[in-house]
């Protein structure tokens, strides 16, 4: 949690500084679970930070990270319209291709590829949901605001995403054997608020 000190409030570049330094870690995981190649991370993140500081003065007082990765939100959107837009280039080009490109070894693993595999069969706001509360540490309240709805809705959404979750899972036969395996990770962390 980033807390900016009084002395901090009238120097900008050591506010700044402080929601980097407090934020970084938890803005890149955010970024990385939610984009293909985590080399386009980098450029996510960055712009993320851009934006934070020519809106250094709306950036709310304690914990940045909602404020963050509401901001991750709208730049990881208009990456993913950007990527839509090249995949349709790509397909008119598929014709002039050569060889297809190898995906990074790091997305391949056959744990995040089933996790994934049953993420990508929820409806989008779900995934989200779930995404930020079992990955990203929010507490329910806390992704109500960055996706923008009320803290009941977000509480009732999260656990209908979960209960599909788990029904998707189940059905795939994806079901996770024991505490600690990577299907458990959306609900073992997100077992209520913490506030």
């Amino acid at each position: 949690m980033t807390h900016v000190c009084a002395a901090d409030e009238h120097d900008p570049e050591q506010q700044f500084r402080a929601l980097y330094d407090g934020n970084f870690a938890a803005v890149l995981g955010y970024t990385l679970r939610r984009v293909e190649q985590p080399a386009d991370a980098a450029d996510v993140v960055s712009e993320v930070f851009l934006v934070a500081w020519r809106r250094l003065d709306e950036a709310p007082p304690g914990d940045g990270r909602p404020w963050l990765f509401g901001i991750a939100r709208n730049v990881l959107a208009n990456y993913h319209r950007g990527l839509r837009r090249r995949h349709r280039l790509g397909s008119r080009l598929r014709d002039s291709l050569t060889r297809d490109v190898e995906p990074d070894p790091a997305v391949g693993v056959a744990e995040w590829d089933r996790v994934r595999s049953v993420l990508l069969r929820l409806r989008p706001d779900d995934r989200e949901l779930l995404m930020l509360v079992g990955w990203d540490g929010l507490t329910p309240t806390e992704a109500a605001r960055v996706v923008g709805i009320a803290a009941g809705t977000a509480r009732m959404r999260l656990a209908r995403a979960r209960q599909r979750f788990r029904e998707l899972a189940e059905a795939a036969g994806d079901a996770p054997a024991a505490a600690g395996h990577v299907l458990a990770v959306p609900f073992e962390h997100a077992t209520g608020e913490r506030r």
